[in-house]
């Protein structure tokens, strides 16, 4: 079994493949976190030290022993009003305006199977999933009424915890909440650094590596969405650990919106983890009956470095979160309409752009912004979902019809969560946009975000989006969100609900969506990588990773996204040069070999491409489609770091090492470079017994041999050359 109780100690056991998580309830009804890590044989409560500690208060039920106070130990849910100074996990204030509450254990229940949430996305079971379990573990407040519900779910096989909470209020007046956090871990010793995923715009995910000193580290987002600018994804490791090497814990939120994630080292050393909603603009009415769902944490731990934990998310990603019939299947090589015309375009232009980018042996394309209501700028008629048949010379059923005679399939942009002033929907329904009275709103590309809080707009805009959707026949359906949330206003929810019922409107969509379209793929974007999360991926299974298309910031930006999230996630394509976005100029063979590290396209024109630039595409989707099994399924190990290395290098191996594609791309060296010195690269993490021919090299290697010695690789002739190896076990 994956889930124990001893109810002679009162603890809980929850066992995965390699991991275990343990905790208890004291004889004072607190529930205390003892151990998550590697397996230890026995329960660790003999690390509980109790001493009498100056100005840390004692709970009323510890009499008038001073040696217990729950300031110095560690918890399963740290909440405000206990007398623990370090950042509780859960806040709630009563009717008067008091803040505090007082949690104690009230039962248990074991299930098989994985919970659900309802309203949210969440890990789910496999049939294949071998002793799946979940544990509801119940507290109360006796003088609020309040029950929180702390839920875990195992999946053994993948070394995946997974948590949420639920509180209900069972009394008779109203509550908020003020602060909910999903998960805790607390570590009672040791010295650690916090590993995180920042950025901006057009460079997102970038690892910054700090120390956990003396003081309490937060990242998060108040923007409504998740963020280009913090990722809801961030590791705590040992500071000697390496990508092969060290202990390390992650926490990865399965959710689009704001989020907070703290790191804090204590008075006495002990270090706390958190995850959840951020405490800005979160208080959270509940009247009697009423209850708030907190969205889930993916939790995992490797004793074997960072790699080991990245495969861990990427596979629970891409199996137990990601759905549909696309999860699984090789994506379409698509081309976007956007770099090659923007708003400039018709139907006759498309449909050549269509032919020649199928003589290519592209399979979609896809048609951007500009195709409804008077869109022809970005200032304009977003809200107005209906088509221009004017601009496109017919109606979009007639453009698709045509698309797929060439054979090609066909897609769409869509950014249904925004509104223009200048458009019809505003013009009807100015109440429909988030905005603060008696205050000019703000604007962020010159549009307004609609109120997704309220029903009936959520219901107006589903219906408009697939009333276009049913007028033709649409593979792909690319929703994007191009501005943040900052006036913090509803016409019907109070604001400290907005942001969240937000996302409960926003996911209603999806949910919707993928159930009336269940054949067509829909991928995520939010300006690129600002809502590039795992809530996101439980309806869209594939994200635009960055609006920034340079192959050289996409080693970086696909660098930081590889350590939570899988290649099949990651939305990637070979664009134009000079870049549009930094005017970099890169060598059209390194743009592909990134853009092979994701889900693969383009974003050019064809018409304006070479003839030895045409036989090159068509060459780089052959060998795509060759490996695109392996690339969306296999199991990524990076290989070396742009922020450190000479080369940027990484390998996506078959799950039964059977084969093996590594890629790498050369950094210059200024100065030698008549005279370069050979690098080498060691490929890890194939069969160590097996012998592999490596690409055209002439060699034949064993795994040990590449693991731990590595292969030559040739002086490079020009900057950022890639290259790549096809590895096949003999």
């Amino acid at each position: 079994m994956s889930i124990t109780f001893d109810p002679k100690k009162q603890s809980f056991i929850l066992e995965t493949r390699e991991t275990s998580y343990q905790m208890m309830v004291d004889e004072k009804g607190y529930l205390l976190h003892l151990h998550y890590g590697a397996k230890v044989d026995g329960l660790s409560d003999h690390l509980l030290t109790f001493k009498d500690h100056g100005f840390s208060v004692n709970p009323y039920s510890a009499g008038e022993d001073r040696t217990y106070t729950l300031d110095a130990l560690p918890q399963e849910f740290p909440f405000q009003g206990s007398g623990d100074f370090r950042s509780p996990a859960f806040m709630v204030k009563d009717a008067t305006g008091t803040i505090g509450c007082d949690l104690h254990y009230a039962g248990y229940t074991i299930e098989t199977g994985k919970y659900a949430l309802p309203g949210l996305p969440a890990v789910y079971a496999l049939y294949s999933d071998e002793n799946v379990q979940s544990l509801t573990i119940e507290l109360k407040e006796e003088r609020l009424g309040l029950s929180v519900k702390l839920l875990y779910g195992v999946l053994p096989e993948k070394d995946i915890i997974t948590r949420s909470a639920i509180v209900e209020h069972c009394g008779d007046a109203p509550v908020s909440v003020e602060k909910f956090q999903t998960a805790v871990l607390d570590f009672q010793y040791g010295t650690y650094d916090l590993l995180v995923f920042h950025g901006q715009h057009g460079y997102e995910r970038q690892l910054q590596r700090t120390k956990v000193g003396h003081t309490r580290q937060a990242v998060g987002s108040t923007r409504g969405y998740s963020s280009h600018q913090y990722n809801p994804f961030v590791i705590l490791a040992e500071q000697s650990t390496s990508e092969g090497a060290g202990r390390c814990w992650s926490m990865q939120f399965v959710y689009s919106g704001s989020f907070l994630a703290e790191a804090e080292k204590d008075q006495f050393s002990q270090t706390r983890l958190q995850m959840g909603l951020t405490e800005e603009g979160l208080s959270y009415e509940l009247l009697p009956g009423e209850r708030l769902v907190a969205p889930e944490v993916i939790l995992s731990f490797s004793g074997s470095g960072f790699g080991k934990l990245s495969r861990n998310h990427h596979r629970v990603i891409r199996e137990n979160v990601c759905r549909g019939v696309w999860k699984d299947r090789p994506r379409p090589v698509l081309i976007n309409s956007w770099e090659a015309f923007l708003f400039d375009f018709d139907g006759d232009r498309l449909l050549n752009f269509a032919e020649e980018a199928r003589d290519l042996g592209i399979d979609m394309m896809v048609l951007d912004d500009g195709w409804f209501g008077s869109r022809d700028d970005d200032n304009q008629a977003l809200g107005d979902w209906f088509v221009n048949e004017e601009k496109l010379g017919g109606t979009l059923g007639e453009l698709s019809a045509a698309i797929h005679n060439l054979p090609m399939k066909f897609g769409l942009w869509v950014e249904p969560e925004m509104v223009s002033e200048n458009s019809r929907l505003y013009e009807a329904h100015p109440d429909w946009a988030l905005s603060i009275p008696g205050k000019k709103p703000t604007r962020g590309r010159n549009q307004l975000v609609l109120d997704y809080s309220r029903k009936e707009v959520v219901d107006s805009i589903f219906d408009a989006i697939c009333k276009v959707l049913d007028s033709a026949e649409v593979d792909y359906l690319k929703w994007d969100a191009n501005r943040s949330i900052s006036d913090i206003h509803s016409e019907s929810t109070l604001p400290g609900k907005l942001l969240y019922d937000y996302m409960l409107g926003l996911y209603d969509f999806l949910e919707r969506l993928t159930q009336r379209y269940p054949n067509m793929l829909i991928e995520g974007c939010s300006g690129g990588g600002g809502r590039f999360d795992a809530g996101m991926l439980y309806y869209t299974p594939q994200i635009w990773c960055s609006d920034n298309t340079d192959a050289v910031d996409r080693l970086y930006i696909q660098y930081g996204t590889s350590f939570g999230y899988p290649t099949s996630a990651v939305g990637a394509h070979v664009s134009v040069c000079p870049n549009q976005q930094n005017g970099k100029i890169t060598p059209f063979e390194t743009r592909a070999t990134v853009a092979m590290a994701g889900t693969f396209g383009y974003e050019l024109d064809p018409s304006e491409l070479t003839e030895e630039e045409k036989a090159a595409v068509r060459e780089q989707i052959a060998r795509f489609k060759q490996y695109a099994t392996l690339i969306q399924q296999g199991d990524y190990y990076r290989l070396s770091s742009p922020f450190t290395d000479k080369v940027t290098a990484w390998a996506i191996h078959a799950r039964d090492r059977s084969e093996s594609l590594v890629s790498v791309v050369y950094f210059p060296i200024r100065g030698i470079a008549g005279n370069a010195p050979t690098r080498y690269l060691r490929v890890g993490g194939l069969d160590p017994d097996a012998l592999y021919v490596v690409g055209d090299t002439g060699l034949t290697l064993s795994g040990s041999m590449l693991g731990e010695v590595g292969f030559p690789l040739p002086v490079p002739q020009f900057d950022y050359q890639s290259l790549q190896y096809y590895l096949k076990r003999v």
